[in-house]
């Protein structure tokens, strides 16, 4: 089992989203590279991200990464969808260098790769976010979701 965290705007949406992922194991939602481990108000500097641990027999990072793109606007700086602000801020996170690596390559290989506002960082510390916040749309599923809703369902069974 492998482990990348992910960044895509609201994490409502992106755990929803990757939770359905064929090889994706579990994910969690939280808060990426900040300058604070609390699971109190504020989070300078983080962004909200999604923990995923996946089996590297069925999932790649690279197969990660299309999904992460097929979900965001990769251009969009501290944004996505209405959201704005640096916590939005798309990102690809990991403490194993050779994912990092790899996402760099994915973004590198693009025609587009000069436009691509998407951080691809080492991780500095995860913070999951609060029990209200996990599976959030598995519960309310009508809550707010930046996600396409067909897009959202993509990989639903």
């Amino acid at each position: 089992m492998q482990e990348i965290f992910l960044s895509g705007g609201c994490v409502w949406g992106v755990q929803e989203y990757c939770r359905h992922i064929p090889g994706v194991i579990t994910t969690r939602a939280g808060r990426a590279n900040g300058s604070s481990n609390s699971t109190a108000e504020p989070y300078d500097g983080y962004a909200e991200s999604v923990r995923i641990q996946f089996d590297e027999t069925l999932q790649t990072v690279n197969g990660l990464m299309e999904e992460l793109f097929d979900i965001i606007d990769p251009y969009s700086i501290n944004r996505q969808g209405v959201d704005t602000g640096i916590k939005y801020r798309t990102g690809v996170y990991s403490q194993d260098p050779e994912h990092l690596a790899q996402a760099r390559a994915f973004i590198n290989d693009r025609k587009d790769k000069d436009r691509i506002a998407v951080e691809v960082l080492p991780l500095s510390n995860f913070v999951e976010s609060d029990p209200e916040h996990q599976d959030r749309l598995q519960r309310c599923p009508d809550d707010y979701c930046h996600i396409d809703e067909q897009l959202l369902n993509k990989h639903k069974r």
